[in-house]
């Protein structure tokens, strides 16, 4: 299958899409990308993002409605630069963003911010979830209306910071051959606000069980959860990172462990990849951006969308991107 080419709307830079169908639409909660002056790392400076813009469309074909800015860092008290890619929730016939972004010490925490519309505004909690860290919340919630947050991304990320629990800025990652980090899973409360139980790191095993090593670089975990369930079955998918990939992974149970599958999509133009997997109008779709529209500046991205299929075991087909 080949990706169609034209992002979803022009007028801004958009990227990390969480498409969800509420009330009938689909709606996309991407992160905002903005001109600036800073420096371009493997930190991630470059991606200085300030607030999030909510984008709907009535069905695939129909124009794309941009709702405007529906959180800005200025209203978040907890927060002081970077809000990076964002998730939407629903329940408690409340709609909730959940959004990363670095509290005053430069660390990365994730908050949520809550609304009567899926369009927003969203009113930020004045803290952070108690307990959170790192980057890319991904919340999913299960038929029985238990929500699960997954989280985590590599270097800019911070992930690699928090292994012993507590953040050291000294921390590197595993040694090539040692099991690659996983992915944090965390138990949503009730009220969405904070977390039930305390974060466990996901286990993403290949065929024969045996752990992704962190040397592996085109399958093991980078950043970008996200988890969709098709036949039964729990589908984890993710960025690779430094091979520009978005794979995934099998298991039986929300929190795992996963049996790695394949390449979903194949590297776009622009260094980070980042998607969301949602099923609308009888169909599956694959949302994700890439640096076209700006003509390869990695830190202007738009997002696009592709159809997605299955084949008869429940593998998903690779995407060509072109």
């Amino acid at each position: 299958m080949a990706a169609p080419n034209e992002p979803i709307v022009t007028h801004i830079y958009t990227a990390d899409p969480s498409a969800h169908v509420f009330e009938g639409k689909l709606y996309i909660y991407p992160s905002h990308d903005i001109d600036h002056d800073g420096p371009t790392n493997d930190n991630g400076d470059q991606y200085a993002m300030e607030d999030y813009h909510v984008l709907s469309m009535d069905n695939m074909e129909s124009h794309c409605v941009d709702h405007g800015a529906a959180l800005h860092i200025k209203d978040v008290p907890w927060a002081s630069k970077q809000m990076w890619a964002p998730d939407a929730a629903f329940k408690n016939d409340t709609y909730y963003l959940f959004f990363p972004a670095r509290d005053k010490d430069g660390i990365f925490r994730i908050g949520v911010a809550s609304s009567a519309s899926p369009s927003g505004p969203f009113q930020a909690q004045e803290n952070y979830i108690p307990g959170s860290f790192s980057i890319d919340p991904a919340v999913f919630v299960e038929e029985d209306g238990q929500a699960y947050m997954y989280f985590g991304g590599l270097w800019g990320g911070q992930l690699e910071k928090w292994q012993t629990g507590e953040f050291n800025p000294e921390a590197v990652g595993p040694d090539a051959g040692a099991p690659a980090l996983g992915p944090q899973v965390a138990q949503l409360s009730d009220d969405m606000l904070t977390f039930k139980s305390e974060p466990k790191e996901i286990s993403i095993v290949d065929e024969e069980g045996n752990p992704i090593a962190a040397g592996d670089e085109d399958r093991r975990y980078f950043e970008g959860p996200w988890m969709h369930k098709f036949g039964g079955k729990y589908y984890l998918s993710y960025s690779t990172g430094t091979t520009h990939k978005l794979v995934y992974a099998i298991g039986d149970h929300p929190e795992g462990p996963f049996v790695f599958k394949g390449t979903i999509l194949t590297p776009v133009l622009g260094w980070t990849t980042h998607h969301s997997i949602v099923e609308f109008q009888g169909k599956w779709y694959l949302f994700y951006h890439d640096a076209s529209l700006s003509g390869g500046v990695d830190h202007k991205r738009s997002v696009k969308f592709t159809e997605l299929a299955y084949n008869e075991d429940g593998t998903i087909q690779t995407i060509e991107y072109k």
